[in-house]
């Protein structure tokens, strides 16, 4: 989850590391710091705290260089601390490094260094791996190579990387062969950056927009040696390889604020553009169908799937749900959402026939990967639905579906989420048109969803309710979020909204599920959030607010617009546009992503950047 950033080139290092860790900096900011190489030694600022308070020390006690690397750290050994921040030296200063992710075995290989007379500073499991290249290097030296020649470099890093159990993307500095620059991964992404005379390393490729376009994503075991003049790639097993380089398409805006106050304000308010994106080119009017070109698979192939498994963590997690209630509705095959985090432990029966989808923003999402592997591992179809083009699981699915939402920024998903929902929606309507589907129902769900940009649009216009909701209900502490069918994933994650970033204590629940035991919560300091658009099941999700009324519990309701009968039970309604009832969600989330901002922001959280999480979790 931390964020990794590297340069060798003719620049000023100190600019480009620090401007590539504001940008990465909602991977982790705990801590932050950067290394340079200048002449015959490794300069290292770092500092606990954002990377605000990193770029004052810099600008107090200046670096100049043109080789370093930096990090923006997500605590997972250790404290956030100064000691505990990134880079770390190894031996005596001839290694510096920076890490993401997590070393299983770094308590033996600690206890052997410290055998060896090796001192730690910190309480990092990255201060390990720092220690174990100084020794491979030490080793290498005595066997009569020259720590100045950067084949010797790469051969400690060689010998050094076998030795380590668990996750890593490191980029190391050698304090005697300060023209070479090493990246390696495994399990933790990496994307080299090629420019004129220049190279780049980042944790994405947030960092490397408006440097250069072209990129080359690392995969496991692969190890980078980048020096001014040129780059060469290595696989563990596979020796020499060539780069595989790719396009970047993103532009500056896209990591920008522009006139907003917040990423997520303006994450939030790009979902009518994000949606469409997530739907152009993939709606085939004449068939009454959806297109996808990247599954890999025949229709043939794709008619034998008689089970789909989709696997997610967090509000990805949510999406599938939703994804679940829409391809058994529409397509008539068995849907299971697992957790990603259990379901790489577990040994469910799935036969030949199941197909699984693993659906992540980032692409990178440690457990998701993991549950992907094992299951390609047994034999299954493996498809993804992913947001980053280039990311491990897309590289790794048998086929897929990106989502072309564009870099997400705040760490709370929000324009992901429908983006998510609406290709699943499109998967839906495509295995329902090649199964039981009438020509005349796949038209009718084109045309609305064709619409739904425009409602979420006028869904957005409900934001000074929503800011005078929240002024009213901010001090509460307690929340308990209420849909039922393809609304209960909505109340689920608008629950977990409020909790990710106002820090407030919610929980979402089937609306029927109330009287089963979470009544007994309801008093005036429990709010109920009921999501009550018009559906088959309104007259039973109604009397569900009745029962919550009826026990004394504040409601406040995300209604369509003109629903008297709600607004004479809630004491508080947010009214949406009237959509079809499996596109509710599309528009039911959007003012629950507004009340977690709003609320957030009244009680003082740091939206953006949520305090305990980061954005991209690529460590278990």
């Amino acid at each position: 989850m931390c964020g990794i950033v590297g340069y060798i080139g003719y620049r000023n290092v100190s600019n480009f590391l620090l401007e590539g860790l504001h940008r990465l900096e909602y991977r982790g900011y705990d801590s932050a710091g950067i290394a340079v190489a200048n002449g015959a030694d490794i300069t290292i600022r770092k500092k606990a705290g954002r990377v605000q308070e990193l770029s004052s020390l810099v600008d107090e006690c200046p670096v100049e260089g043109t080789v370093g690397v930096g990090h923006t750290r997500w605590a997972t050994h250790g404290e956030p601390s100064d000691a505990n921040s990134h880079p770390h030296s190894g031996g005596n200063g001839e290694i510096v490094l920076v890490h993401n992710g997590v070393i299983e075995n770094y308590s033996a290989l600690r206890s052997q260094l410290q055998q060896l007379g090796y001192t730690f500073q910190s309480e990092t499991d990255s201060e390990v791996v720092a220690h174990l290249l100084a020794h491979s290097l030490f080793e290498q030296v005595k066997l009569g190579c020259e720590p100045s020649e950067t084949d010797t470099c790469l051969k400690a890093v060689e010998v050094a990387l076998k030795k380590l159990k668990g996750a890593y993307g490191i980029a190391v500095l050698f304090r005697d062969c300060p023209g070479v620059l090493i990246a390696a991964r495994n399990g933790s992404p990496l994307v080299l950056g090629i420019g004129d005379g220049e190279y780049f390393i980042a944790s994405d490729a947030s960092p490397l927009v408006g440097y250069t376009d072209e990129v080359v994503y690392l995969a496991d075991h692969e190890i980078a040696i980048l020096t001014e003049t040129g780059m060469d790639l290595l696989h563990r097993d596979s020796g020499r390889q060539t780069p595989s380089i790719q396009v970047l398409d993103q532009v500056s805006t896209d990591i920008e604020l522009g006139d907003f106050e917040h990423f997520m304000l303006k994450e939030i308010h790009e979902q009518p553009t994000t949606i469409e994106n997530a739907m152009r080119g993939r709606l085939d009017f004449d068939a009454a169908t959806a297109i996808f070109g990247g599954l890999n698979m025949t229709l043939q192939q794709l008619r034998t799937v008689d089970r789909i498994v989709l696997t997610a963590c967090g509000t990805s997690w949510h999406a599938a749900l939703v994804g679940e209630y829409l391809i058994e509705e529409f397509a008539r095959i068995p849907v299971e959402v697992e957790y990603a985090s259990e379901l790489r432990y577990r040994n469910p029966p799935m036969s030949d026939r199941t197909m699984v989808f693993a659906i992540t923003q980032s692409g990178e999402t440690a457990d998701t990967l993991a549950a992907l592997r094992e299951c390609k591992r047994k034999g299954h179809s493996t498809l993804a639905l992913c947001n980053v083009v280039g990311s491990t699981i897309a590289r790794e699915a048998d086929g897929g579906v990106y989502l072309h939402a564009g870099p997400e920024i705040g760490v709370a998903s929000t324009k992901a989420f429908t983006s998510q929902v609406t290709v699943l929606t499109l998967l839906a309507l495509y295995f329902g048109r090649m199964r039981h589907m009438s020509y005349q129902a796949g038209s009718s769900i084109i045309r609305k969803l064709k619409e739904i940009p425009e409602k979420v649009e006028q869904t957005l216009n409900c934001d000074a309710a929503v800011k005078e909701i929240a002024q009213k209900y901010y001090g509460m502490n307690n929340f308990l979020y209420l849909g039922r069918l393809h609304n209960f994933p909505v109340a689920l994650e608008g629950a977990l909204k409020l909790k990710e970033i106002s820090y407030v204590h919610a929980e979402g629940y089937p609306a029927a599920e109330m009287k089963h035991g979470p009544l007994a919560l309801i008093d005036e300091q429990t709010p109920s959030l009921f999501v009550v658009p018009k559906c088959g099941i309104y007259p039973k999700v109604i009397s569900n607010l009745e029962e919550v009324k009826a026990r004394g519990g504040p409601v406040i309701a995300i209604a369509c617009e003109g629903d008297d009968r709600v607004a004479e039970l809630a004491d508080d309604v947010i009214y949406v546009p009237d959509v079809d009832e499996c596109l509710q969600p599309l528009v039911t989330s959007v003012p629950l992503q507004l009340l977690a901002y709003h609320i957030a922001l009244l009680r003082n959280c740091n939206v953006d950047r949520p305090r305990n999480l980061a954005k991209s979790v690529t460590v278990e």
